[in-house]
């Protein structure tokens, strides 16, 4: 019987132990709980009772060079639903159905989810987001939202780009400056009980947003209209693939415009033109395609424009002088290869001046073999024709040169016209503008300045500039000779009265050679002894007459009869 009584006091004894030893540590988990985790607890209460909707950032707006906007923000809606909080889902869904335009299976599946909240429709108009407020349904949310919005539509749309439908860029610009055109989100919490139901009469807690900073360029709404009337004029009269154009301030390397027809609708970039044709390539494909910016993504053979470097160069280093004299008897043979000249006859002896004014090819081949590839190659590196421009655009191509090593006496001599290698528009205007500017390398771009939104601080936007990249005084000869192209050569369709004018033309045959198929160009800067200005216009594949002289040049003359008073360029007294 002892023994019985003892083994159950050992039994109650050892199950005092074990009770007493969990409930220290049930004492010490708690306290643990209570005072060292007690946040972290109180954070997850939180978020269980806290309902969370964001509030977008309006993104900052992008002014022209007048301080006209031309990427501004547009009031939209966002529409959701709560489920917790729907009381009447028939008419929620019959309601948001009709006026959204969407079909009902979709909606319905959000309605009748059990999350937190789910957004039916993003960049509602706001008039209809006003409508659907005012129909007080429980558990339908509509806050206000912001859209991107550009009002002149089409305008240089390859340059700034559009942005998302979460408002981030996508390509030009608005993607380029995304860093300093969003601004930072806000947000709105409510609290709910334990069932999920908003608690009626409850104060919201809102974090508001801010701003993105505004960004002013040096692009102009005025002269980019010009530019684009006269590509599209050009781009439909020539029947031609598309046509491109940009202007620029040589001496700072501010761009005024830059065009590339056809342009898109910055407002509805998704949609592709009437009857393109998607049996051959998908409509991403075709999009990519239409949002493509030629001027800087993609690389062509310039042909004569490029005469310009090569004749820099030779001045410079003395392979040539202006009073060089030369004979061309309609082709120069290099190696086994005959190279024609584009006036079959010839045009007999000339200067390097006539030569030049002539666009003739044996003159520049013999000037290109006359300095050999390792001093041609050396101007090519110090012109910067090797590297990128540094532009503020995404997706800037790079020059595709022979190297050094794999260029003999036949690749020199192509070279020296134009052809064998290619490179981007941007980059033969930002050479050209060293050339004619006193030998300074100037970065070329869009941007100038940054503003915050309250427009209380302004940054000026810096550019490298490289200097001495060719002397004043070769500057300047080049400056008269390509003055004497317009005034009495190949360029004299270029020519605008009362100003002086420089430049080159350029009639470049596309690979495969012998297809028929060119693309023609001209070059010009104003006033000639001083630029203040320079443009190149470009046409691929135009049909009939092709020739740059012919069909470019009056083209660009023409935009300078409109442009050059508008900028305050003086004429010639």
């Amino acid at each position: 019987m002892k023994t019985l009584l003892t083994g159950h006091r050992k039994g109650i004894v050892t199950a005092a132990m074990i009770l007493s030893l969990m409930g220290v540590g049930l004492m010490v988990r708690l306290g643990y709980l209570m005072l060292l985790d007690a946040d972290q607890y109180y954070l997850m209460a939180q978020e269980l009772h806290q309902r969370e909707r964001r509030i977008k950032a309006a993104r900052g707006t992008i002014y022209d060079a007048n301080g006209v906007p031309i990427a501004t923000n547009k009031t939209v809606c966002t529409v959701s639903v709560v489920h917790s909080q729907v009381t009447d889902p028939e008419t929620v869904i019959r309601t948001l159905t009709d006026k959204l335009g969407l079909e009902e299976a979709e909606v319905r599946k959000k309605v009748e989810k059990r999350s937190s909240r789910e957004v039916i429709r993003t960049n509602v108009e706001k008039d209809l987001g006003d409508e659907i407020r005012e129909c007080d349904m429980a558990g339908v949310k509509v806050d206000e939202d912001y859209k991107r919005y550009y009002p002149y539509g089409s305008l240089a749309s390859k340059v700034l780009g559009f942005t998302g439908s979460d408002n981030q860029g996508i390509i030009g610009l608005e993607v380029a400056y995304e860093s300093v055109l969003k601004g930072t989100d806000g947000t709105i919490l409510t609290l709910a009980d334990a069932a999920g139901r908003e608690i009626e009469n409850a104060a919201e807690e809102r974090v508001e947003p801010v701003a993105g900073k505004n960004l002013h360029l040096s692009l102009d709404v005025n002269v980019q209209k010009y530019l684009e009337q006269a590509a599209e004029k050009l781009m439909i009269q020539k029947q031609a693939k598309q046509a491109s154009g940009i202007v620029m301030n040589p001496k700072t390397g501010e761009i005024l415009a830059m065009v590339n027809v056809p342009e898109f609708d910055l407002n509805d970039p998704y949609s592709l033109p009437e009857g393109t044709d998607t049996s051959q390539e998908s409509a991403q494909d075709l999009l990519n395609k239409m949002w493509r910016n030629a001027v800087i993504n993609d690389t062509y053979e310039p042909g004569s424009t490029f005469k310009i470097i090569t004749a820099a160069a030779g001045l410079d280093s003395g392979a040539v002088t202006p009073e060089s004299t030369f004979s061309c008897p309609g082709f120069y043979v290099v190696e086994d290869r005959r190279i024609r000249c584009h006036k079959t006859t010839g045009h007999g002896a000339e200067t390097f001046v006539q030569g030049t004014m002539n666009s003739c090819n044996p003159v520049f081949i013999q000037v290109g073999l006359r300095m050999g590839v390792d001093v041609f190659y050396s101007y090519f590196e110090r012109f910067g024709l090797l590297k990128k421009t540094g532009i503020d655009l995404p997706g800037e191509a790079s020059t595709i040169m022979h190297k050094p090593e794999n260029m003999g006496e036949v690749e020199l001599a192509t070279v020296s016209f134009g052809q064998s290698f290619q490179i981007t528009p941007l980059q033969l205007i930002t050479t050209a503008s060293a050339i004619i500017n006193g030998g300074r390398r100037v970065t070329p771009h869009f941007g100038v300045s940054v503003q915050s939104a309250d427009g209380s601080q302004i940054t000026k936007l810096q550019y490298p500039v490289e200097e001495g990249v060719l002397s004043e005084e070769t500057s300047a000869k080049v400056r008269s000779i390509l003055e004497q192209v317009v005034a009495e050569g190949s360029g004299k369709n270029g020519a605008v009265e009362g100003y002086r004018i420089g430049g080159k033309t350029a009639t470049s045959e596309k690979l495969p050679r012998r297809t028929g198929k060119y693309i023609s160009s001209f070059i010009g800067f104003a006033p000639a002894d001083d630029p203040e200005v320079i443009t190149l216009m470009t046409v691929d594949e135009p049909v009939g007459v092709y020739y740059g002289g012919t069909i470019v040049a009056p083209v660009v003359a023409e935009f300078y009869e409109n442009i050059l008073p508008y900028l305050g360029v003086e004429k010639s007294s």
